[in-house]
């Protein structure tokens, strides 16, 4: 997780990675986007300065994230919803490819040169070199510092003076996400010893079986190429997802080495496909959004494979989002907070939907509580759970693909914040709703 403040010492002119507005400091000249997790993309939604550059699959990927925030309207007792995407931004956001020196006029008499670098992270991020006025810098954002990719940036030309000890970096700002006293002691994988295991496990299953990866940030690349060649079958994606990599494919500024193993390219006047697809035809490795009812999330025999970043101890350590993007592939949903008056309404309407269940009035008004005094605009709102609810708690039989979170009713959360607070799976509530049932008739 980023916590990275975006303001570079040495250029105080220019912003990476956090594009927060900060009244202490003159406006940007130019600003900076190392990838497109979120963590990394603070303040880019009410962003109306200058130009912003990185690479050109970082672009194209960022024109396609979709938002919906949801406001409740309680004089209607419905929730509206809007679609937020970062379009608006397409004439601001320039594409510099990498390992490529560009000088950046950043006003009259005022220049750098940037020279981006592959990161080792996720599709499109980078490093960036700043160079300008005697000084020079390198900030890393996120980054995978395996030993094979360090040896690339020694014998990088752009980099060898630095590397060999000729000219000096002033400053390197660099990822510290696992670098805590707990993270040194993690067995870490290297990528590809994590993609072998993945392999020879995958491959111990009948040539039949169905896996499900999840994945849930940008940053899996790799283990979807490896395994779809491993297996020789495609991954699937939910629309949404697949809209997101094809732009890769539609640019031809975006071709780098991951472009044409994961959405194909053409040979003449013949189309070879990747290995990613949004047609089930064929794809025995899924990797669709929960909640978007894919054939996968229905049958019982599915192996489902979640990835770890590292062993402690005897324990497996999941992939929880540590280095960032948690959710980022996922069409994102979210209920606003926008005062403390919409607070106590909506506390109000559970209060009253929830006098059957009085243990969990406290709960849900501390639940509330912290939210406000930790500065929270909103709530995620889990897509899956939402339509998992309005099944269990539905009378009327409404079949899936007429499920709209826009102008739901707004009585419908309350099932759905109740399972974030118990912590309850979706079969527990299911089996406890029956049983009131039963007792009512």
């Amino acid at each position: 997780m980023s916590t990275f403040d975006g303001i570079i010492r040495e250029f105080p002119y220019i912003r990476i990675d956090n594009f927060t507005n900060y009244p202490d400091e003159p406006p940007p000249l130019a600003c900076f986007l190392s990838h497109v997790h979120s963590d990394h993309l603070k303040g880019l939604e009410s962003f109306k300065s200058t130009f912003i550059y990185c690479t050109a699959q970082t672009r194209e990927l960022l024109l396609r994230l979709e938002k919906y925030p949801h406001r409740m309207n309680f004089a209607r007792g419905i929730l509206e919803s809007r679609k937020q995407t970062y379009r608006r931004l397409k004439n601001h956001i320039k594409p510099i490819p990498l390992e490529t020196p560009t000088e950046i006029e950043l006003a009259p008499g005022k220049s750098i040169r940037v020279t981006l670098f592959d990161a080792n992270h996720c599709l499109g991020s980078c490093m960036f070199l700043i160079e300008g006025n005697g000084k020079a810098i390198l900030y890393t954002g996120d980054l995978r510092s395996e030993q094979w990719w360090v040896n690339t940036l020694i014998r990088n030309p752009v980099l060898l003076p630095y590397t060999k000890g000729t000219q000096r970096l002033d400053n390197i700002y660099l990822d510290t996400t696992f670098t805590s006293n707990d993270a040194l002691e993690y067995e870490m994988l290297s990528k590809a010893e994590g993609l072998d295991e993945l392999i020879k496990k995958a491959s111990q299953h009948p040539p039949e079986t169905i896996f499900y990866l999840n994945t849930w940030t940008f940053g899996y690349e790799e283990a979807w190429v490896a395994l779809s060649a491993a297996l020789k079958t495609r991954v699937h994606l939910d629309d949404y997802r697949w809209r997101l990599y094809s732009s890769q494919r539609d640019q031809p500024t975006c071709y780098g080495p991951q472009t044409a193993p994961l959405v194909g390219y053409k040979l003449g006047n013949h189309e070879h496909p990747g290995c990613l697809t949004n047609s089930l035809e064929g794809a025995r490795i899924h990797s669709c959004e929960r909640g978007t009812r894919c054939e996968v999330f229905q049958n019982p025999n599915v192996v489902w494979i979640t990835p770890i970043i590292a062993r402690h101890k005897g324990y497996e350590v999941a992939e929880i989002g540590a280095g960032g993007g948690h959710g980022d592939l996922n069409q994102t949903h979210s209920l606003e907070l926008y005062d403390l008056g919409s607070v106590q309404q909506l506390l109000a309407i559970c209060n009253r939907a929830l006098q059957a269940r009085p243990e969990l009035k406290e709960p849900m008004k501390e639940w509330f509580s912290n939210l406000m005094n930790n500065g929270k605009e909103s709530i995620d709102l889990d897509l899956e759970i939402l339509r998992d609810e309005v099944e269990i708690t539905s009378q009327d039989g409404r079949p899936d693909d007429e499920f709209d979170m826009d102008n739901l009713p707004i009585d419908k959360l309350v099932p759905a914040l109740t399972r974030l607070i118990t912590g309850k799976s979706k079969q527990e509530e299911e089996d406890r709703i029956k049983q009131e049932r039963q007792i009512v008739s």
